[in-house]
């Protein structure tokens, strides 16, 4: 079995980890994640208990659950790559199905729902990306290039995908670029410099100010960012060691103070840019800031 790729979805802020068999083309999900998410536990022993406990009642039920489940590595808490049990899709909707309640039911609702959405389907083309010859020939740190990411993640999705909106556009109160002054800020965004990371970073602000387009400018962002940072500097963001409140209140901050998000992004720097599983985590992570806002 091919496990090269690793996803991480979330829900109400807790990871629930999967990894792609390539052979028979389906993704396999983490059962502690899971067991987690539905008795809202944090202990990891707790948990891992808690299934050894369910799997023995299923197996005396004769339950096709239990014959369902294989194992894979995943990283444990102790930093080491351990043997945990997995199941497909149709594993968990039938294992939240052995948890009554509200929360099994809405997680089941998200479960299913998710990859069908915009935002799964995107998540999706986003995935496709590292291993596309696209993303080698987009433009870095322009408009342009910007403009690229957004059409190949929202293409199909958006009937604005790629283009620059012409309307006005507010978020919690902050007023975006002004539609009629967009061409010229966009103009003097794409002639700033980007030979250092504070430069890089002054540039990400701006455009983020600038917010081109109607809907989807982060996650078309965070993209285009990395792609600047991998051709100036060989680095890039593992996002995945940035928390959603911790980026939220940087780039809530950096149109007045750019230093919070710049010591952010500067501690969590990596040199694994050609890395299929850091860009795969940073994805998940992109898309799920935007969750809920």
């Amino acid at each position: 079995m091919s496990t090269v790729k690793i996803s991480i979805r979330f829900f109400d802020d807790r990871e629930v980890r999967a990894v792609w068999d390539e052979q028979n083309a389906k993704w396999w999900f983490s059962v502690p994640d899971i067991v987690a998410v539905l008795t809202d536990q944090d202990d990891y022993t707790k948990n891992r208990n808690y299934w050894k406990y369910l799997k023995a009642k299923l197996k005396k039920e004769n339950s096709e659950l239990v014959s369902a489940t294989t194992q894979l590595k995943f990283l444990a808490p102790d930093g080491k790559k351990r043997l945990g049990d997995v199941l497909d899709y149709t594993g968990i909707i039938a294992l939240g199905k052995e948890f009554p309640g509200k929360k099994a039911n809405r997680f089941i609702e998200w479960f299913t729902y998710s990859d069908e959405s915009i935002d799964g389907k995107s998540k999706t083309k986003a995935y496709a990306m590292f291993e596309s010859s696209f993303i080698n020939s987009l433009e870095v740190g322009t408009t342009r290039g910007l403009q690229q990411i957004h059409a190949y993640l929202f293409g199909g999705l958006y009937d604005f995908a790629g283009q620059i909106r012409q309307k006005n556009i507010s978020k919690g109160g902050f007023q975006f670029a002004a539609s009629r002054f967009l061409a010229d800020t966009l103009k003097q965004t794409d002639a700033m410099p980007e030979n250092t990371f504070d430069e890089i970073i002054n540039k990400y602000v701006e455009m983020n100010i600038a917010h081109p387009f109607m809907e989807g400018n982060g996650r078309s962002a965070r993209i285009w960012l990395d792609l600047i940072l991998k051709n100036r500097l060989r680095k890039c963001v593992d996002w995945s060691k940035i928390s959603k409140r911790d980026y939220m209140n940087a780039m809530m901050l950096s149109p007045t103070k750019s230093s919070v998000l710049k010591t952010l992004l500067n501690d969590a720097l990596t040199t694994r840019i050609n890395d299929r599983e850091m860009f795969m985590k940073g994805i998940d992570y992109s898309y799920y800031y935007e969750e809920n806002n």
